[in-house]
């Protein structure tokens, strides 16, 4: 959807690029999903393929422990040496009146045809994703936070640089705002009623009408409610999450969790390394294997979109102390808005531990963020240094080169 997003993005520049793309109305909706849908299904049938192939037995329904080492699935008891929860989450609906009628990211992909309005509720990567989307495919979206910044756990800086983004594209939020209720009107519309909260201010309730749709991206919660984790003495913590080590351990021998049901680095791609590493320590006699959480390459898909990888300003102060650590910083107009009438900039940031300027943080903000935070990462997870990225050839013209040739602190 990410990808859709950024076409009719391009389609609004091409005019800049001298082509002729004055059709109207011509996105369909129904036919992306159709195709989306196909792609998902196809997907999910390799992968069923691929476990008949390794001859791993594919048992489909409601999992539920009877006891340390053994489960139940429609009646069935199964029985293993070692067993591993990674049931994931299920996003969360706030207690107001109204939520019921509501949607969340999954409904969002069943969406028959695209509304002409959207409220989306959340200051989190998710909420902020899909409100960036719907905006971009000319939805007339507003995205209420509850504080005065959206991704509030990343660098400072680098949502300061999105939220500078999103208004000068366009893009509607409504800060300080926490929901009351949600109401249908005659016309089958949505009403939100909310509270706004600014600092040192009065308290102030707020309405806004006329939504199609009105989407919660207020967070997950863990799906192991039904797990019956008592019988096997696996324990959580209060909101549900397994509580594990950092080998994926938890409190019953044998008995392992990944994924978003630890409550850690929500990422798909964490729970894959995850398991990965957690096979190698028992399969492959590899006792010390374990996944390092320390630097999660994290993407927001954004418009623009984010890529960040290490501690961020405050947590490398915090860390190191203010006086141990240096900035770089750079903000520029990439190559190819050079032609168009819109001008968003890029944003880079490297924090660095004195004396040797280890690079413990990087951040980006800007068109290709995605795709270049990959290969910035492997420096990062194997140590670098500024001067090892000063000493790199830079590759011109791309944005990715800033990182090798900033040359000077705290200024932008």
């Amino acid at each position: 959807m990410f990808m859709t997003a950024a076409v009719n993005e391009a389609l609004h520049d091409a005019k800049d690029y001298g082509f002729d793309v004055s059709k109207k109305n011509q996105f369909d909706w129904a036919m992306l999903k159709e195709k989306r849908d196909a792609y998902v299904k196809r997907l999910n049938g390799i992968y069923k393929n691929n476990l008949a192939k390794d001859n791993i037995t594919y048992i489909e329904g409601a999992a539920t422990f009877t006891g340390p080492h053994t489960v139940s699935v429609d009646g069935v008891e199964y029985e293993g040496e070692h067993i591993l929860i990674a049931v994931g989450g299920t996003p969360t609906l706030p207690n107001i009146p109204g939520a019921e009628m509501c949607d969340t990211s999954d409904q969002f992909f069943e969406w028959e045809t695209l509304p002409e309005k959207v409220l989306v509720v959340g200051a989190g990567y998710i909420a902020v994703e899909i409100a960036g989307i719907l905006h971009n495919l000319g939805v007339d979206t507003t995205l209420v936070a509850r504080r005065g910044a959206i991704l509030r756990t990343f660098d400072e800086d680098v949502a300061k640089n999105l939220m500078s983004e999103m208004s000068d594209a366009g893009q509607k939020v409504q800060y300080h705002t926490t929901p009351d209720a949600i109401e249908k009107a005659e016309d089958g519309t949505f009403t939100f009623k909310g509270t706004v909260r600014e600092p040192e201010q009065e308290p102030k309730q707020i309405t806004l009408e006329g939504f199609e749709k009105v989407l919660f991206a207020i967070g997950r919660h863990p799906l192991t409610e039904t797990l019956g984790l008592d019988k096997a003495g696996v324990d959580m913590d209060n909101r549900g999450h397994i509580l594990v080590d950092e080998y994926q351990q938890t409190s019953a021998e044998r008995v392992y969790a990944v994924g978003d049901v630890c409550g850690k680095a929500l990422l798909t791609p964490v729970a894959i390394a995850a398991g990965r590493h957690l096979s190698h320590r028992l399969f492959n006699k590899e006792a010390d294997r374990k996944l390092d959480y320390k630097n999660i390459p994290t993407v927001v898909f954004s418009h623009p979109p984010i890529g960040t990888i290490g501690l961020t300003q405050a947590e490398a102060e915090e860390k190191y102390g203010a006086e141990n650590i240096k900035i770089y910083q750079s903000k520029f107009t990439n190559m190819y808005f050079a032609m168009t009438t819109r001008k968003p900039k890029t944003y880079m940031k490297l924090i660095c531990k004195l004396p040797e300027e280890q690079i413990v943080g990087l951040h980006v903000v800007g068109l290709g963020a995605d795709e270049m935070l990959q290969g910035f990462s492997v420096a990062v997870v194997s140590g670098a240094t500024k001067k090892q990225f000063d000493s790199t050839v830079a590759i011109h013209p791309t944005s990715a080169e800033e990182f090798v040739t900033m040359n000077w602190g705290l200024s932008v």
